[in-house]
């Protein structure tokens, strides 16, 4: 299998050193690599092209999370599967990215998705979030699994996900359109059109973010308009509601251990994050100045 990986950036001289060096330690054959680069102001193209990677660039305004992608996967058509990452996720270990493509041996598995770690500074808020959403266990998920897994059937992220080409293919593609959660719009079109998604836990990246109150709202006002304006997948896999509280469950308990001065600040932001949602899937009704203001993603509302 011919596989490429795809890294979207934007300013990322900080980090690039590093990412190249765990890059570089890579245990994996046939490896071909694409950035995009969404008119860095800090000399990101530059940095990485003349280590010898292949950078296309596109302006600010250019830039969507399914677009984009989609526009990767069509500037390399030879390859059979895709990997994505995003600039401030770390691979782990040097066999990060040969582990994640060896679900695809399966041919019924169209999608694949890494293990995140806390990084170093993560707080035990941003923490506990990476335990909770990324077990120690692969598994692979289909169809079947809705009954019992509802909306968690179809969880990847794109931080760290690899795409058979024919299965991208066979559903349309990346979403032209897409204010967030592109990666879940595709995993579940693939479940529905019969293909299964690999989670691979022994395939890591390190990556979180120790959010702000704000920022947090932001984030699930954004899931909250993208769940509005593809309300089939809540039809066809449920609300996130209930995985919610198995959430806040968890984390109340996780930081009763190691940081239970923390508890207060994890309640705000548990209304805060359902504020946010709640009012993103009734972003028909408010005026543009403040879906603006309300998202993480402004850019979108150009």
């Amino acid at each position: 299998m011919n596989c490429t990986l795809c890294l979207l950036t934007r300013n990322a001289a900080d980090t690039h050193h590093s990412f190249i060096t765990a890059f570089a330690s890579q245990l994996i054959a046939d490896l071909d690599f694409l950035i995009i680069d969404s008119q860095s102001e800090d000399g990101t193209a530059n940095l990485f092209a003349t280590k010898g990677f292949k950078v296309y660039g596109i302006t600010r305004q250019a830039f969507n999370h399914g677009a984009t992608r989609q526009l990767a996967v069509d500037l390399c058509p030879k390859a059979d599967i895709l990997i994505f990452m995003t600039q401030d996720a770390l691979l782990a270990s040097s066999e990060s990215l040969a582990k994640l493509v060896v679900p695809f041996k399966n041919p019924k598995v169209g999608a694949a998705f890494g293990r995140q770690l806390p990084n170093e500074d993560a707080n035990p808020i941003a923490a506990h979030a990476r335990l909770f959403n990324y077990s120690p266990e692969s598994r692979i998920k289909g169809f079947d699994d809705i009954p019992a897994l509802g909306i968690k059937t179809a969880f990847i992220s794109n931080s760290f996900a690899a795409y058979r080409r024919s299965a991208l293919e066979a559903i349309g593609g990346f979403p032209c359109r897409c204010i967030v959660s592109e990666d879940t719009y595709v995993a579940a079109k693939m479940i529905l059109a019969g293909w299964k998604v690999a989670y691979c836990a022994d395939a890591t990246v390190y990556h979180s973010h120790n959010y702000s109150w704000r920022q947090e709202f932001q984030r699930y006002f954004d899931i909250g308009v993208f769940h509005s304006r593809e309300p089939w997948v809540r039809t066809q896999f449920g609300g996130a509601e209930g995985e919610g509280r198995r959430f806040w469950k968890s984390e109340m308990k996780y930081l009763l251990r190691h940081a239970p001065h923390l508890i207060p600040s994890a309640f705000l932001r548990t209304v805060i994050k359902y504020l946010g949602f709640r009012i993103g899937l009734v972003e028909n009704w408010l005026p543009f100045i403040l879906k603006r203001r309300f998202s993480m993603q402004t850019a979108f509302w150009k």
